[in-house]
């Protein structure tokens, strides 16, 4: 019974760790120490965006696969001498951003050094990233140290775009998210492109014949072939395709419009009608009528997400440089 009460008391404390861990990230944990960051990242990210506007996408991907992965603390960012760090594991091969992430943390440690960490500005980042694409502004909340800790195979944790509703709902339930956090969230594919080795099994190989007539039946035809005549081969390591064709740098409800015709570029976009609450979701907005509820739900959920396991107080670090530790 001693040890029972113990693991009881060591489960309400550990509860109360990450609650506490939570309510101390802030909206105004800047205010004093660096309130120009916000001005700072998004000039950084105007820029960039009105020379690159497909860079969006990719650095609103980043910050999902940094949450999901040993929370919210920049670890994604962080280089391996040995290449084992996350950003080295294949999921991570296609991220792109890197450099614009540094430059970024550049001008924040410019304007308050040592103060801001890199999951923070990574946070605004994706914010701004939404939000000059024409899709909702929420204030971010803020306070995340970073993390020294980077390891590819932990990677196991990102959902991959072949996962079934099952995967899906595990995957997004060890970070704290639902059912409605996944389908909302899975909307982020609205701005954005992908390679075609990330949905070529629902094209070639779906149930591992590596032949043409090897296909997702759950794909709309005419869709299909118009993904086969821009991904011809297997052997297609660099083709990028519009993930949301025709307003893919626009931050809106097209998205669930296209899943709905079964469209959705992954397997995972498609197993969102394979759930009465996900398929019942995706319907209400495939018809456009619900805009600014769905912004609402987007903004809620990027916060939830954000609040997923960050270092906070005295835990972890504030980097100099987001792609090395300071020891």
């Amino acid at each position: 019974m001693a040890s029972r009460a113990a693991t009881m008391v060591a489960l309400l404390l550990a509860a109360v760790a990450a609650t506490c861990a939570r309510a101390q990230l802030d909206e105004k944990f800047y205010s004093e120490s660096c309130p120009s960051v916000e001005d700072v990242v998004r000039r950084e990210m105007v820029r960039a965006l009105s020379l690159a506007p497909s860079l969006a996408g990719p650095l609103l991907r980043m910050h999902f696969h940094d949450c999901f992965v040993r929370g919210c603390d920049g670890s994604v960012l962080l280089d391996s001498a040995n290449k084992t760090a996350e950003k080295d594991a294949q999921p991570n091969q296609t991220l792109r951003g890197f450099g614009f992430v540094e430059r970024v943390k550049a001008a924040v440690e410019k304007a308050c050094p040592d103060t801001v960490s890199c999951a923070d500005v990574l946070a605004l980042i994706a914010r701004d990233a939404v939000w000059l694409s024409k899709g909702p502004f929420w204030t971010v909340p803020l306070g995340r140290r970073d993390g020294s800790v980077s390891i590819s195979n932990e990677t196991d944790a990102l959902p991959p775009p072949t996962s079934n509703f099952t995967v899906l709902t595990q995957l997004f339930a060890a970070v704290n998210l639902d059912a409605k956090d996944l389908v909302v969230l899975s909307a982020g594919h609205t701005i954005g492109t992908s390679h075609c080795f990330s949905f070529f099994d629902r094209l070639y190989n779906f149930t591992g014949m590596e032949n043409p007539s090897d296909i997702d039946p759950t794909l709309e035809p005419q869709y299909m072939m118009r993904l086969k005549s821009k991904c011809a081969s297997l052997n297609d390591n660099t083709t990028l395709v519009e993930m949301d064709p025709g307003s893919f740098k626009t931050f809106d409800t097209d998205y669930f419009k296209l899943v709905s015709k079964r469209r959705g570029l992954f397997h995972s976009d498609g197993a969102l009608l394979t759930d009465p609450f996900t398929r019942a979701y995706v319907q209400r907005h495939a018809t456009g009528a619900f805009k600014e509820e769905f912004f609402a739900d987007f903004a809620a959920s990027m916060i939830k997400m954000g609040n997923a396991n960050p270092l906070t107080g005295s835990q972890g670090e504030i980097r100099k440089k987001c792609s090395v530790v300071n020891h």
